[in-house]
């Protein structure tokens, strides 16, 4: 509905401390007291009969004591009492006093000031019964030719009113209202007119929009608005009429006024699916963005857009307007951000997408020159993770974003350089022509990084493609820089006891930024004349992050020295060269964990980290056996080394593969024998408590389910038998064993070399009714992570559950 056929409702502040006054003592001051102690008696009248109070004794002291006054608070309240009085007998006749207030809002309606001429216009407004408004009409209609527009605007408000609810008393009304209109000036009073004539009499409205069509776009803004609205009902109830006023919204996309251009636009697009007109609707949206400072109103017009481009025919011509749509990106707020990108992301394709790529990385840029904030990493991020959608769409742009975005591995909003981070494996997995330009730029990088997280990424990055000699010495380079010198523990307690000043320390190459051991990036001045505290020394990242007890890093730098490393060894052909990059692979871990297992770290390190250094130093040592060449009846001794890394077999498989010099044939390859493998040789008795049991025994997939066939007749004597074959623990009490039931059950668990369970429930009976000789029966279920070892240990069982009498 429009403002004129909305309700308008008083809002009015009633205290509820005080007691309500009496009857008689208001009276008294309306009658007798002061103009002030009126105005407040009147007050509280007014809120004593909104409270339901009739007070029908006062309406007379009212009016012969109160309705005279020409006091403009008086008058005001007034306006309000007289819109709550009761003003009708209860059969429903008007009140005979009734006759001496309209004569009174008769003499208001002709009152000099403007003020109250128009006020009472506005209350005449909110009457419902029609005999009183039916002496006023002569004064109403004289209120359209006062000199005041204020008066003028609420004549034209009234007499709509009146000739909505009670036509007969004003049946001219269009006709006067339209007269009024073509020879009126102020704005305020056209638009009220011209939107009585939409609602009351829209031919006349047409009619008097057709004589000034042309003019519109010098209206004032408020009518401007009006006729839109005029023109939207209009096309929508005739579609015939479009073409006779689609000029006129292409006029007003133009308007100066906000309002008036949103609402056009939106007409407009309504109205027509002709691309020009779309063009335009967008345009319009666009500038509005721009220009308008209200957040709510950027994201309120960004949804028009994002409407628009919901519509088959309109996304296309909305891709041409791409780079116009990103000027809105100079907006700060990241709400407003967060859309437009998302919005550019969907609308753009082959023929945009290199320019929208220039656009972000410009931004990306400006976001490092600016003051940090907490909304500039965020947009940072959105940056990011745009440029990367346009990279994973568009792989040709992905080489001119990576060296870009790289950059930002080092920053210190981790989830921005996370986001890089991603995106970098991601483009290094799928663009194989991009793998060298992206391994440059993280090595270029790698000594910058300040999180622990990214650290780690990026080591496992470099570990999983480098793949030429250059890069893997590289990558070694760029370690030792990132550690500092060796061994860690010697250093360290040399500058602990101030042997070693910081400037003396030898490092694989100068950095420019160093690390404190609380992580952050510092720079010394020139003109500094202090020098840092102990505990304040810059120390490389990769040394601050093993110092402050992150050790989950030296796992990960352990895992890729051992793949560089052995990639090294297959690509380098002097063994001398090959010999020196492992020895120093594993001089890195052997300092790591020295460093692990001292004190200095805030943290020492894990057991598990532990574990996984010590394995990848295990792999750099198990030598292989070097090729031979045999002369003719000659032989050779050769000893192997054999790592058995898991418990998915009992089997080791082994062959020689061996040609002769000057045959055409291929390789020539003697299988050897198996070598079996006793699963006691690796099972260990080990204990848990009956919850981790119980949270094993439903994690674990695999079960093996062996049926007791022994010759042992003693239940007892038969889990011990089980225990002593298998190496198992059993963790059931021996109180709760004992006992003679002809039942038991029991709990056994067990653990490998390799750190894998293996747990084990017996459930074995005594059949009494065969005899006392019967043997033991039942069934033993196993069950383990892994289908080796729950086969093992099950195959293990079945050989030795009967027992030997020889």
């Amino acid at each position: 509905m429009t403002a004129a056929e909305n309700v308008c409702y008083t809002l009015i502040n009633v205290t509820n401390d005080s007691e309500p006054p009496s009857e008689v003592s208001l009276k008294a001051d309306l009658e007798k007291g002061e103009i002030k102690a009126k105005t407040e008696a009147l007050k509280k009248v007014i809120i004593m009969i909104l409270n339901g109070e009739k007070l029908p004794g006062l309406l007379m002291t009212i009016i012969r004591f109160v309705l005279p006054l020409q006091d403009h608070t008086i008058k005001k309240l007034l306006l309000v009492f007289w819109e709550i009085v009761p003003k009708t007998t209860p059969d429903g006749k008007l009140l005979q006093e009734m006759i001496l207030v309209c004569d009174a809002y008769r003499k208001d309606l002709q009152h000099p000031n403007e003020f109250i001429r128009g006020s009472t216009l506005r209350f005449l407004c909110k009457l419902k019964e029609s005999e009183l408004l039916e002496p006023l009409m002569p004064a109403i209609r004289a209120c359209l030719e006062h000199r005041h527009s204020y008066v003028r605007r609420n004549a034209v408000l009234a007499i709509y009113t009146i000739y909505r609810n009670f036509e007969h008393l004003i049946p001219d009304a269009p006709e006067l209202i339209h007269d009024f209109l073509v020879n009126e000036k102020d704005a305020s009073c056209k638009r009220n007119a011209f939107m009585m004539l939409i609602h009351a009499d829209q031919d006349r409205a047409l009619d008097y929009l057709s004589t000034c069509i042309d003019q519109v776009h010098t209206f004032g803004d408020i009518l401007q608005l009006v006729i839109v609205e005029l023109i939207y009902k209009v096309c929508h109830a005739n579609p015939s009429e479009r073409a006779r006023f689609i000029r006129c919204i292409y006029n007003l996309l133009q308007s100066s006024s906000p309002a008036v251009k949103y609402e056009a636009a939106g007409t407009l697009v309504t109205l027509s699916s002709a691309p020009t007109a779309i063009k335009a609707a967008a345009q319009c949206y666009i500038d509005l963005i721009i220009k308008e400072s209200d957040n709510n109103v950027k994201l309120i017009v960004l949804d028009r857009l994002i409407e628009l481009k919901e519509h088959p025919t309109h996304e296309r011509v909305l891709q041409d307007l791409v780079m116009d749509i990103l000027r809105v990106l100079t907006t700060p707020d990241l709400e407003v951000r967060k859309k437009t990108l998302q919005l550019a992301l969907d609308l753009v394709s082959s023929r945009n997408v290199e320019e929208l790529v220039i656009v972000l990385k410009k931004e990306v840029i400006k976001t490092n020159n600016v003051t940090e904030h907490e909304d500039t990493d965020k947009y940072r991020q959105l940056l990011v993770r745009t440029l990367h959608s346009c990279s994973v769409r568009f792989p040709d742009m992905a080489a001119n974003v990576i060296p870009v975005l790289m950059e930002f591995l080092s920053d210190t909003n981790e989830a921005a350089a996370a986001d890089v981070l991603e995106f970098v494996r991601e483009a290094i997995q799928r663009f194989d022509n991009l793998r060298p330009l992206i391994i440059e730029k993280m090595l270029e990088v790698f000594h910058a990084i300040k999180t622990v997280k990214i650290f780690r990424g990026a080591l496992w990055i470099l570990g999983e493609y480098c793949s030429t000699k250059e890069d893997i010495q590289s990558v070694m380079t760029e370690v030792r820089r990132s550690l500092g010198e060796i061994p860690i523990v010697e250093n360290e307690l040399k500058k602990e006891a101030g042997e070693v000043k910081p400037e003396e320390e030898v490092t694989a190459a100068p950095a420019p930024k160093l690390v404190t051991e609380m992580g952050t990036y510092v720079t010394q001045s020139a003109l500094s004349t202090s020098r840092p505290s102990k505990k304040e020394e810059d120390r490389p990242p990769l040394r601050g992050f093993l110092m402050d007890g992150d050790f989950y890093v030296a796992a990960s730098l352990a895992t890729t020295l051992t793949k560089v490393a052995l990639r090294y060894v297959a690509l380098a052909e002097d063994k001398k060269r090959q010999n020196s990059f492992v020895a120093e692979a594993m001089l890195i871990m052997a300092t790591v964990l020295h460093l692990g297992k001292s004190s200095l770290p805030k943290k020492p390190i894990t057991d598990d980290d532990v574990d996984r250094i010590s394995l990848c130093l295990k792999v750099l040592s198990v030598e292989k056996p070097s090729p031979l060449t045999l002369a003719p009846h000659d032989f050779a001794n050769i000893k192997a080394n054999v790592k058995v890394a898991s418990t998915e077999n009992g089997i080791i498989f082994g062959n020689i593969v061996y040609d002769v010099s000057g045959a055409a044939s291929d390789r020539n390859c003697v299988v050897l024998s198996d070598i079996h493998i006793d699963i006691m040789d690796y099972i260990q008795p080990a204990s848990c408590t009956d919850a981790e049991f119980r949270q094993m025994w439903a994690e674990f997939e695999w079960e093996n389910k062996v049926t007791v066939n022994t010759n042992i007749i003693d239940l007892s004597e038969y889990l011990q038998h089980i225990l002593n074959s298998t190496n198992m623990k059993c963790l059931t009490p021996e109180k709760a064993l004992s006992g003679i039931c002809g039942f038991m059950a029991a709990n056994l668990y067990a653990r490998s070399i390799f750190g894998e369970d293996a747990l084990a429930n017996v459930s074995i009976e005594k059949p009494i009714h065969m005899g006392a000789d019967a043997p033991v029966n039942g069934h033993i279920r196993i069950r383990a992570k892994s289908q080796g070892m729950a086969l093992s240990l099950g195959d293990k069982i079945n050989l030795s559950q009967k027992k030997s009498f020889s």
